[in-house]
């Protein structure tokens, strides 16, 4: 059974400076909050296709070590990742749209097959994902609306 979770948010402030901060892997860690560490696999540099970061987090009780490898990018419109790591190969998809007012809505979709026990628990898993994904989206509201740690990766 196929993983397919979409969740969004409209995030007061200009596409550019949401696409900028939530594009940049080094921050991460401020608004995942299930993301622990974050480290580059190839150089440092402007995000574009080909970049590979590295990840560690904590889901479900399980801390899990991936890689994801920039598969699209057009700055601040759109940033596809993907991992065959692990038992969930996945592909993560952030996109950026102004609204009427100036705003910006943001979308989030993780979608992936996962394989050998993970398949079975595709459902549950779908859930938590979903969950998790609307905190972490709301926390990267809350830390764009207040200015909180913008410029940071900078």
């Amino acid at each position: 059974m196929a993983v397919d979770v979409l969740t969004e948010v409209e995030i007061a402030r200009p596409r550019g400076e949401v696409a900028t901060y939530a594009s940049d892997p080094d921050n991460a860690t401020a608004w995942y909050e299930n993301i622990k560490t974050v480290e580059w696999k190839t150089p440092r540099q402007a995000l574009s296709v080909g970049a590979r970061i590295a990840f560690t987090a904590a889901f479900m009780g399980r801390q899990l070590a991936y890689t994801y490898e920039i598969t699209d990018f057009v700055p601040g419109e759109r940033l596809v990742m993907t991992t065959a790591d692990g038992p969930f190969p996945m592909e993560t998809t952030y996109t950026w749209q102004e609204t009427q007012t100036g705003s910006t809505k943001m979308t989030l979709r993780n979608r992936g097959e996962p394989a050998g026990f993970s398949k079975l628990t595709a459902p549950v898993l779908a859930a938590a994902m979903r969950r998790a994904n609307r905190n972490d989206l709301k926390r990267l509201k809350a830390i764009l609306e207040t200015h909180e740690l913008l410029g940071r990766s900078r």
